[in-house]
C-alpha cells in the first residue's frame, strides 16, 4: 500500500501539470486558430505557387511538412506558458513543493505534446485531398510519429523557455532557431536537390528524419539513404535527448533565468 501511495504521489504532479495545460488551451480559442491556420494557409499558397514545378504533386509534397509545422507551432505556443507561469507566480509555487525536476518537466512537456497531437492528428483527414495514397497502417504509423515529434519539439521549446524571462526573447529564439530547423528538414525543398553544404546541414538536422518518416508513412517518397529504421531511430533519440535537456535545465537552474545569470557571474561580482 505504501508503495502504491508513493507511485501515485510520483505520477500525479505530471498529470496535474499536463491537465492544466490542456484546460488552459481550451480556454484560449485563439491558440487553435494561431497554431493551425497559418500552416494551412501557407500549404495552400505554396502548394499552388509551386504547382507544376515539382515532378510530384506539390500539395502532396508540402503536406507532411505542413503537419509538422502545425505541431511545431503548437509546441511554441504551449511552452510560452513556462514564462507566463513564472511571471504569475504559479511556477514558484510548484518549485517550492516536493516535486522532482523530472516531474515538472514531464508534466509541462506532456501537456504540450498532447496539444500538439490534438492539432496535428485532425490534419490527417486531409490526406485524400493531397493526392497521397496511404493505408490504415500508414495512418497509424503517422500518428505514432507525430506523437514522438510533438514530445521532442515540446521538450526543446521547454528547455529554451525555462532559461528565458520574456516572451519577446522566446519568440526571437524560436524565429532564429526552430523555423530554420523546419525549413532545413526537407519540408520545404527536397534534400537530394539541395547544394552540398545545405544537404550536409539537413543531414545533421534531426527533424529531417522525422519529416522523411512522416512522408514515407503517408505514401510519399523519401531519400533512399534515410531508411525507415534510421528515420525512426534518429527521431526517437531526438525526443529522448530533448527531454533529458528539459529535465537537466530544471535541475540545474530551478529558479530559471535568475539562477542562470547568477551562475554566470564571476565569484567576485556575486
Amino acid at each position: 500500500m505504501a508503495g502504491a501511495t508513493r507511485n501515485e504521489r510520483h505520477v500525479s504532479p505530471p498529470l496535474a501539470l499536463a491537465r492544466r495545460e490542456i484546460v488552459r488551451f481550451f480556454r484560449q480559442k485563439s491558440r487553435i486558430v494561431g497554431a493551425v491556420a497559418p500552416p494551412l494557409v501557407m500549404w495552400i499558397l505554396v502548394g499552388s505557387g509551386f504547382h507544376g514545378s515539382f515532378r510530384e504533386d506539390s500539395f502532396g509534397y508540402f503536406f507532411p511538412g505542413t503537419v509538422v509545422l502545425v505541431v511545431l507551432f503548437a509546441a511554441i505556443f504551449a511552452t510560452i506558458s513556462v514564462i507566463e507561469d513564472r511571471r504569475e507566480g504559479f511556477l514558484q509555487g510548484v518549485l517550492v513543493s516536493p516535486v522532482a525536476p523530472a516531474s515538472i518537466a514531464l508534466g509541462k512537456v506532456l501537456g504540450g505534446a498532447v496539444l500538439g497531437l490534438m492539432q496535428g492528428l485532425p490534419l490527417l483527414l486531409l490526406v485524400p485531398l493531397t493526392g497521397l495514397r496511404v493505408d490504415a497502417a500508414g495512418l497509424l504509423s503517422a500518428a505514432a510519429l507525430l506523437a514522438l515529434l510533438a514530445f521532442a519539439l515540446t521538450s526543446l521549446g521547454f528547455a529554451i523557455a525555462w532559461s528565458l524571462e520574456s516572451t519577446q526573447g522566446f519568440h526571437a529564439i524560436m524565429n532564429l532557431f526552430l523555423i530554420p530547423m523546419w525549413l532545413l528538414s526537407g519540408a520545404f525543398f527536397p534534400v537530394d536537390g539541395a547544394p552540398s553544404w545545405l544537404r550536409a546541414a539537413m543531414a545533421v538536422n534531426p527533424l529531417t528524419y522525422g519529416v522523411a518518416a512522416l512522408r514515407r508513412a503517408l505514401g510519399g517518397a523519401a531519400p533512399a539513404w534515410m531508411s525507415p529504421s534510421l528515420s525512426w531511430t534518429v527521431t526517437a533519440a531526438f525526443a529522448a535527448l530533448m527531454f533529458a535537456a528539459a529535465v537537466a535545465v530544471v535541475a540545474r537552474f530551478p529558479a530559471g533565468p535568475a539562477a542562470r545569470l547568477a551562475a554566470a557571474r564571476p565569484p567576485e561580482a556575486r
